[in-house]
Protein backbone atom coordinates (compact mmCIF):
# COMPACT_ATOMS: atom_id res chain seq x y z
CA UNK A 1 0.00 0.00 0.00
CA UNK A 2 1.63 3.33 -0.88
CA UNK A 3 0.52 6.20 1.73
CA UNK A 4 2.25 9.13 -0.80
CA UNK A 5 3.77 11.96 0.77
CA UNK A 6 4.50 11.96 4.84
CA UNK A 7 3.81 14.75 6.76
CA UNK A 8 3.32 15.84 10.62
CA UNK A 9 0.34 18.55 11.46
CA UNK A 10 0.77 20.22 14.35
CA UNK A 11 -2.25 21.81 16.25
CA UNK A 12 -0.24 25.31 17.20
CA UNK A 13 -1.72 27.84 19.62
CA UNK A 14 -0.14 31.16 17.96
CA UNK A 15 0.61 30.18 13.81
CA UNK A 16 3.01 33.07 13.85
CA UNK A 17 5.25 32.54 16.58
CA UNK A 18 4.94 28.30 15.46
CA UNK A 19 6.16 29.81 12.03
CA UNK A 20 8.63 31.63 13.49
CA UNK A 21 10.24 28.96 15.49
CA UNK A 22 10.34 26.89 13.36
CA UNK A 23 12.29 28.82 10.97
CA UNK A 24 14.85 29.23 12.91
CA UNK A 25 14.97 25.18 12.14
CA UNK A 26 15.13 26.03 8.69
CA UNK A 27 11.79 25.57 7.80
CA UNK A 28 10.30 27.48 4.64
CA UNK A 29 6.50 28.18 4.36
CA UNK A 30 5.14 26.18 1.05
CA UNK A 31 1.94 26.46 0.68
CA UNK A 32 -1.54 27.49 3.15
CA UNK A 33 -2.32 31.12 4.68
CA UNK A 34 -1.28 32.37 7.91
CA UNK A 35 -4.50 34.46 8.10
CA UNK A 36 -6.57 31.59 7.87
CA UNK A 37 -4.67 30.06 10.11
CA UNK A 38 -2.69 27.54 8.50
CA UNK A 39 0.90 26.87 6.95
CA UNK A 40 2.75 24.20 5.18
CA UNK A 41 6.33 24.41 5.98
CA UNK A 42 9.11 22.37 4.45
CA UNK A 43 13.22 21.77 5.39
CA UNK A 44 14.17 19.52 2.78
CA UNK A 45 12.30 16.29 2.22
CA UNK A 46 10.40 17.29 5.98
CA UNK A 47 7.14 18.59 5.75
CA UNK A 48 5.03 19.90 8.74
CA UNK A 49 1.88 21.54 8.99
CA UNK A 50 0.64 24.04 11.41
CA UNK A 51 -3.21 24.64 12.31
CA UNK A 52 -4.30 26.87 14.50
CA UNK A 53 -7.62 26.27 16.23
CA UNK A 54 -8.69 23.67 13.37
CA UNK A 55 -7.11 20.02 15.24
CA UNK A 56 -7.63 18.81 18.94
CA UNK A 57 -4.33 17.04 18.53
CA UNK A 58 -1.43 16.49 16.51
CA UNK A 59 -1.50 14.10 13.73
CA UNK A 60 0.11 11.98 11.42
CA UNK A 61 -0.21 12.82 7.85
CA UNK A 62 -0.56 10.82 4.39
CA UNK A 63 -1.31 12.44 1.04
CA UNK A 64 -1.50 9.25 -1.76
CA UNK A 65 -0.94 10.34 -5.35
CA UNK A 66 1.63 12.77 -3.87
CA UNK A 67 6.12 12.84 -3.43
CA UNK A 68 7.70 14.65 -0.55
CA UNK A 69 8.05 17.66 -2.77
CA UNK A 70 4.06 17.78 -3.52
CA UNK A 71 4.66 16.64 -7.06
CA UNK A 72 2.03 14.45 -8.71
CA UNK A 73 3.06 10.40 -8.43
CA UNK A 74 2.27 8.82 -11.43
CA UNK A 75 0.98 6.06 -10.14
CA UNK A 76 -0.37 5.91 -6.30
CA UNK A 77 -2.71 3.48 -4.29
CA UNK A 78 -6.07 5.57 -4.48
CA UNK A 79 -7.61 6.50 -0.90
CA UNK A 80 -10.39 4.77 -1.17
CA UNK A 81 -8.30 1.39 -1.61
CA UNK A 82 -6.36 2.01 1.39
CA UNK A 83 -9.49 2.85 3.18
CA UNK A 84 -11.12 -0.74 2.22
CA UNK A 85 -7.49 -2.56 3.03
CA UNK A 86 -7.61 -1.18 6.43
CA UNK A 87 -11.34 -2.03 7.70
CA UNK A 88 -10.66 -5.84 6.20
CA UNK A 89 -7.81 -5.70 8.16
CA UNK A 90 -9.58 -5.14 11.21
CA UNK A 91 -8.76 -1.16 11.68
CA UNK A 92 -11.22 1.37 12.84
CA UNK A 93 -12.34 4.08 10.13
CA UNK A 94 -13.31 7.81 11.87
CA UNK A 95 -14.65 9.79 9.37
CA UNK A 96 -14.60 7.20 5.99
CA UNK A 97 -14.35 8.01 2.67
CA UNK A 98 -16.86 7.61 0.28
CA UNK A 99 -15.67 4.09 -1.30
CA UNK A 100 -18.16 5.12 -4.47
CA UNK A 101 -16.32 8.28 -5.82
CA UNK A 102 -13.29 8.83 -7.33
CA UNK A 103 -10.54 11.74 -6.83
CA UNK A 104 -10.14 13.48 -3.56
CA UNK A 105 -11.10 12.41 -0.42
CA UNK A 106 -9.92 11.46 3.04
CA UNK A 107 -10.33 9.11 6.12
CA UNK A 108 -9.39 9.20 9.66
CA UNK A 109 -7.65 6.64 11.57
CA UNK A 110 -6.13 6.14 15.38
CA UNK A 111 -3.02 4.11 16.60
CA UNK A 112 -3.52 2.15 19.64
CA UNK A 113 -2.26 5.26 21.53
CA UNK A 114 -5.10 7.43 20.59
CA UNK A 115 -2.67 9.28 18.07
CA UNK A 116 -5.24 10.52 15.07
CA UNK A 117 -3.41 9.63 11.42
CA UNK A 118 -5.22 11.87 8.46
CA UNK A 119 -5.17 10.24 5.05
CA UNK A 120 -6.34 13.29 2.80
CA UNK A 121 -5.82 12.72 -1.23
CA UNK A 122 -5.94 15.63 -3.20
CA UNK A 123 -6.34 14.32 -6.30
Amino acid sequence: MDLGSFSVSLAVKDIAASRDFYAKLGFEPIGGDVEQNWLILRNGDHVIGLFQGMFDRNMLTFNPGWDQQCNETATFTDVREIQKSLREAGVEIINSADESGVGPASFMITDPDGNPILVDQHR
